[in-house]
């Protein structure tokens, strides 16, 4: 009789913990679905506080914002946390390029980030130098001592053709299946294997983007014109151009156009015909703290044992210049601040702790990230762990634009599947089922993949994010999908809240042994 009573205990808790899951779930998709504040942290991360260059006023406009917002959802512990030293900060004041003869048109401009400012106070006006160099000797030779206080711009044999494919676009079944199927990766993801020709090509123009730069601070032009090579129809993809080291020497103005204003200028300089363009570029840099900052903030555990345990979820906070950065990565991190206020607003109690991360230094190598996992749970060099290292179970990130939760990568962590798989179930017919075994890279859970702990990418429908938002002017608000960041919110908090309460930690791969100097940029 006592066996058999114990019997229906076991059933009796394996009911009662299914039905308590199924509850949370509800409770999770209500609050997510049905009374969601995402766009409104998104608003606040994009419009309000402008571009997120790390170290800039923009940036620490969003961290101090969601550090305080964070502690209204009712997480402890918020603060901004340093990471290490990052260098200056930067920001655009004033940016007009114009071409005033042989016609006035105002031109598509955004400096690069990092680079000086126009010569003087007011508009300066200069013919257009148009540079022809296949090497260093030809540069030296033919524009040495011509280009001081200049405006110029180096021949690009690019052309402009139609796009006959949408902008925007969403994982087919046959696309997400494949992921289903797919065989276990050997590489960790995000990495592009060049052939020899490529390799050799691409060492040949990075050398003589470096000559050139060496060129640009010896010769002081006035200002340096490049082109958007990726983009069209009025779309940047702009990024950085000078040095972010303190006290570096960044003394001239370089501005990204758009490709359709830089070919016009550039067929008619080449044509012969006298070019004449005026500016106004300034751009101010920030040197009194050079050390970078992630946002952290915590939802304690309830339970005795686990309390001392944590699960982590984050993205990066930083972005580009260009605009706004709202698919990259606002939107990662106004899901993330939206899952904790899901779990906060639902009344749940989870058994360990829950800690929000938003990464600052994402665009300039994972700097964030990597420098917390450095701290907190193991270097990669030499893989000496911490004691944070065995207290945490997992890590979840979003950093892949506006689009809505698909599934997960397992990052080739394969006993994690079933786990994920199951906690799918209920979201099914939100779009979100896929699970593959497949990496993906490029982003911040990588610094927890390198030191062995479970880190996690979600799979999300791409939407504009290659096409048309990633590092360029048009990744702005107005981009972001509201009903996609809803359903990621949903999704991801209850992922967060269900490996809290797990008995036991997600799995672990194998650790990884220690990588000496190549673990530089890991």
């Amino acid at each position: 009789m006592k066996k058999y009573y114990l019997f229906l205990s076991g059933f009796a808790l394996i009911a009662l913990f299914a039905t308590a899951q199924t509850d949370a779930t509800s409770q999770i998709r209500k609050a997510g679905l049905e009374q969601s504040k995402v766009m409104d942290i998104a608003f606040h991360l994009t419009d309000i506080s402008g571009p997120r260059l790390t170290n800039s006023p923009g940036y620490f406009r969003a961290a101090n914002w969601a550090k305080s917002e964070l502690t209204k959802m009712g997480l402890v512990n918020a603060t901004l946390e340093p990471w290490g030293d990052f260098g200056t900060g930067w920001e655009q004041t004033r940016c007009y390029v114009a071409m005033t003869a042989p016609y006035y048109t105002p031109m598509i401009a955004i400096p690069r980030a990092w680079t000086g400012s126009t010569p003087g106070k007011t508009i300066m006006s200069s013919d257009v130098i148009l540079i022809k160099a296949k090497d260093s000797t030809e540069l030296y030779q033919n524009y040495a001592g011509k280009i001081k206080d200049k405006i110029v711009m180096v021949y690009s044999s690019a052309t402009l053709q139609p796009s006959f494919e949408a902008d925007g676009n969403r994982f087919t079944d046959e696309q997400l299946d494949k992921m289903v199927k797919a065989e276990p990766q050997t590489s960790p993801g995000g990495r592009r294997n060049f052939t020899p020709e490529q390799l050799a090509a691409l060492q040949q123009q990075r050398a003589l983007a470096r000559q050139m730069s060496d060129f640009y601070k010896n010769e002081k032009p006035a200002l340096v014109l490049s082109m958007s090579a990726n983009g069209n129809d009025g779309t940047l993809f702009v990024s950085g151009g000078g040095s972010s080291v303190k006290d570096a020497e960044n003394n001239y103005a370089y501005v990204m156009l758009s490709s359709d204003d830089y070919l016009r200028v550039q067929r008619l300089v080449d044509a012969g015909e006298k070019v004449v363009m005026e500016a106004d570029v300034k751009t101010k840099f920030f040197d009194k703290d050079i050390k970078g900052y992630n946002v952290i903030a915590e939802i304690l555990g309830t339970d005795p044992k686990l309390k001392n345990e944590i699960v982590m979820l984050g993205g990066h906070l930083d972005s580009w210049q260009g605009a706004t950065g709202a698919t990259d990565n606002a939107a990662g991190c106004a899901v993330m601040m939206e899952a904790v206020r899901i779990i906060k607003e639902s009344g749940l109690q989870p058994k360990r702790t829950i800690r929000i991360a938003l990464w600052g230094g994402e665009e300039q190598g994972l700097l964030g990230s990597r420098g917390y996992v450095k701290e907190h749970f193991a270097d990669p060099a030499d893989m000496v762990l911490k004691s944070e290292h065995e207290k945490i179970s997992a890590y979840y990130n979003l950093d892949n634009g506006t689009g809505k939760v698909r599934g997960i990568y397992l990052q080739g962590n394969k006993e994690a599947g079933p786990v994920f798989s199951k906690w799918l179930e209920p979201f099914a017919d939100l779009g979100a089922k896929t699970v593959t075994i497949n990496n993906t890279g490029g982003t911040d859970h990588q610094a927890f993949d390198a030191v062995g702990i479970p880190g996690f990418q979600f799979i999300q429908d791409e939407i504009e994010y290659d096409t048309r938002t990633h590092h360029t002017n048009m990744d702005t608000y107005d981009h972001l999908v509201p009903e996609d960041l809803k359903q990621a919110a949903t999704v991801i908090a209850s992922f967060v809240f269900n490996t809290a309460q797990m008995d036991q930690k997600i799995p672990r791969k194998e650790l990884p042994k220690p990588r000496g100097n190549a673990a530089r940029g890991f």
